[in-house]
């Protein structure tokens, strides 16, 4: 009888452990990405940007602000978002951007707001290398600012291209560390469609590299960003700022920090 009742328990037990890992499987990418969220016109906050339209892979399109920077000894900024909303939502690191006297491009990878088409890890990948090469076209200088999960296709591109400066903004290691530290009782390198393994593509990055991180970030923990930084192959500087959680980097100035680097990058310091 105990025994029948040990193998019934066990059975639920496995039942409920499959349910759950075919149900984390199937809506993996609606845990991942919130694509959903307002948008902005630049000449409704007062941005003096142009909106553009970017080919992509299978003859898609991105779409994306571009200002040219008002100084040619200036580099524009590559700014590559994060998993939700739109880039339009961060219009004030922009307006930071052209005030200060640098140029930017931000887009909207395929699936968010402003580019239509489906998300994945491999859209994003050639969205973001699509917004580089389109941009170098127009700039001679570029600095890439990736934030959270932006900074995945900043490695990346760094990586394919040569950029002046790579500014990581609470980065991961990889996608898929972050969510075996979530979910430590499910096989995520298995399961895991985008696993953006950022620490595969740094050492083959050649640019000088800043990462900057919160001690109190919730959503990508801090450990990320120090062993990311562990292993680039040309180190700046690794800020990390006590108490900060995974937005609070910019009310804390990191966008001083920033300008310090890209001029000290520009000139090979």
């Amino acid at each position: 009888m105990l025994k029948k009742i040990v193998i019934g328990v066990l059975a639920f037990i496995v039942v409920v452990y499959g349910g759950l890992v075919a149900y984390l499987y199937v809506n993996q990418r609606a845990f991942f990405f919130s694509p959903a969220g307002e948008t902005f016109d630049p000449a409704a906050i007062g941005l003096d940007a142009e909106i553009v339209t970017i080919p992509t892979t299978n003859e898609e399109v991105i779409t994306g602000w571009y200002a040219p920077p008002a100084d040619d000894a200036l580099p524009a900024i590559l700014y590559l978002k994060g998993n939700t909303g739109s880039f339009s939502a961060e219009h004030e690191r922009f307006t930071a951007f052209t005030q200060a006297g640098y140029g930017f491009l931000s887009v909207d990878y395929r699936g968010f707001p402003l580019s239509p088409g489906e998300i994945t890890q491999d859209h994003i990948l050639a969205d973001a290398l699509a917004a580089f090469d389109w941009l170098a076209e127009r700039e001679q200088h570029i600095a890439i600012w990736g934030r959270s999960l932006g900074a995945s296709p900043a490695v990346w591109v760094a990586s394919q291209r040569q950029a002046d400066a790579l500014l990581l903004e609470t980065p991961f290691y990889s996608a898929v560390n972050v969510a075996a530290e979530r979910y430590p009782f499910i096989p995520v390198a298995w399961l895991m469609l985008d696993q953006f393994r950022s620490n595969d593509w740094i050492g083959a990055v050649e640019e000088t590299v800043f990462v900057a991180h919160g001690t109190a970030d919730q959503t990508v923990s801090v450990g990320n960003g120090e062993r990311l930084f562990e292993e680039v192959p040309n180190p700046y500087d690794l800020w990390i700022e006590e108490g900060a959680d995974h937005s609070d980097l910019w009310a804390r100035g990191i966008w001083e920090r920033a300008q310090a680097f890209f001029s000290e990058a520009e000139q090979g310091g």
